[in-house]
């Protein structure tokens, strides 16, 4: 018999333009515009937010 782990934490973001558009979560903490990598945009990039989670994991 196998046992499910209970769910912590869900997250939902919406992002509109693709990586040249921006992205809001759904309780509105984080509302970004995104750029790509090496863009002249003024947005973070989709690696950049994700090396944040991952190192976030490790501080």
């Amino acid at each position: 018999m196998t046992s499910q782990a209970r769910r912590l934490y869900t997250a939902k973001v919406h992002t509109t333009g693709g990586r040249e558009g921006g992205s809001r979560s759904s309780d509105g903490r984080l509302d970004i515009r995104l750029s790509t990598p090496g863009g002249a945009g003024s947005g973070t990039n989709p690696e950049q937010l994700f090396a944040a989670g991952w190192s976030a994991c490790f501080e």
